[in-house]
């Protein structure tokens, strides 16, 4: 079997594209100017950010006025939870909304915000990973300021009902928000036929570069200035615009969202004759919804191996996968969205997550197959968890 080289873990991060790339490389020299400046370098900068906003908003069904550049989906995500905190409790309303698998970025923003006197409903989650509207309903009180619900969860890639959830919240008047982040460019999003207030997304998720993110936040809804100083981003995010990552987000975005059913109908095979072909393992399982989850995600439990031994046995067949969040990869705490579905510790544990895109072929995945059997093997003939599950002891 000769080595190859697959890349399964575009949910942590992808490469910048060659467009992408192209479009950017002209801003670091001949078109460096400061978009904030009114000569023609700077006029001529600031008109690719304009740009590439009228990019980002067409590809979510908004207009370029409700686009606002940010650093990362996480800096989106606390401007719009802190800030619609802020802008709500002086009507009284102190009272969020989430879901216990929500990416940190938005659960410690939560948890901060308890700190300072906001009270948080975490709504559960059923075992196949998918939020029950009716818990959103039955949590949404009239002192509820926000609802924040991921699009699609990082870790196991489930689809929420986000149409749904935002017809909850428009008919409650209460103020909805999603982190979709892992969602853009793999599902069709529309703003606003979907009734979304804000929305969180990220470059480097779509073949743009790290450290550029936006906020969707829509008309009319005002949110407390993030960064204060300058006037850049309509005065409420201060610091001078970085130019050839808003350059790249925009031209990354318009790919991303082009001909995604397209794109779905090819990983989507290659995703389920992954998940077939590893479910023949004994003790093996599948986390998360089968259908209602992204094309290229694929999330399973191994039960009787460490799932960071499997990963670098992995990479050492030269395949790049993950456990779950890139994000939490310095943790040793199980994730806390497989323990969510109910999983043991151990099992969480266990786990492995490959997010594919066009670019892993048949050949890769039939490659995949034949070397994830083999070293489940080895690792189980090592494992005193494995020993101790075939006696039927308590492995826990």
């Amino acid at each position: 079997m000769e080595k190859r080289f697959i890349y399964a873990d575009n949910a942590a991060t992808t490469a910048v594209s060659e467009e992408v790339l192209a479009a950017m490389l002209p801003h670091f020299r001949e078109g460096y100017g400061n978009a904030s400046s009114i000569y023609k370098l700077g006029r001529d900068a600031q008109r690719a950010v304009e740009t590439a906003r009228e990019k980002v908003a067409k590809a979510l069904g908004a207009e370029p006025r409700e686009i606002y550049f940010t650093s990362c989906g996480s800096e989106s995500d606390n401007w719009a939870i802190k800030g619609t905190a802020e802008l709500m409790a002086k009507k009284g309303k102190k009272h969020i909304i989430t879901s216990v698998f929500e990416h940190h970025a938005v659960l410690h923003t939560t948890e901060y915000l308890e700190k300072h006197g906001f009270e948080v409903t975490y709504i559960p989650v059923s075992d196949k990973g998918l939020i029950d509207t009716q818990d959103i309903k039955n949590a949404i009180r009239e002192d509820t300021a926000l609802v924040t619900i991921m699009y699609a969860n990082n870790e196991i890639g489930t689809i929420q009902p986000i149409d749904e959830i935002a017809a909850i919240c428009k008919e409650k008047g209460v103020l909805f928000h999603t982190d979709a982040v892992q969602a853009v460019g793999h599902v069709e999003i529309d703003v606003h036929k979907q009734g979304i207030d804000m929305l969180s997304l990220s470059g480097h998720k779509i073949h743009a570069q790290k450290g550029i993110g936006a906020l969707y936040v829509r008309k009319g809804l005002i949110l407390p200035n993030l960064i204060h100083g300058g006037g850049q981003e309509r005065g409420k995010r201060a610091g001078t615009e970085n130019v050839p990552a808003i350059v790249g987000l925009g031209v990354a975005i318009e790919a991303a969202t082009r001909n995604i059913a397209e794109k779905a109908a090819v990983i989507t095979p290659r995703r389920n004759k992954l998940i077939d072909g590893i479910l023949k393992l004994p003790y093996t399982r599948l986390n998360g919804d089968r259908d209602k989850r992204l094309p290229g995600n694929l999330n399973i439990s191994i039960e009787g191996i460490e799932g960071e031994s499997l990963l670098l046995m992995l990479d050492m067949n030269g395949i790049c996968a993950s456990s779950g969040s890139a994000c939490t990869s310095g943790s040793l705490d199980p994730s806390h969205v497989l323990l969510s579905l109910g999983l043991k510790h151990a099992v969480a544990h266990g786990s492995m997550r490959l997010s594919i895109e066009e670019d892993v072929s048949d050949d890769d995945v039939d490659y995949i197959l034949e070397v994830v059997p083999k070293i489940v093997e080895r690792l189980r003939a090592m494992s005193p968890v494995w020993e101790r599950m075939m006696k039927g002891e308590d492995y826990e």
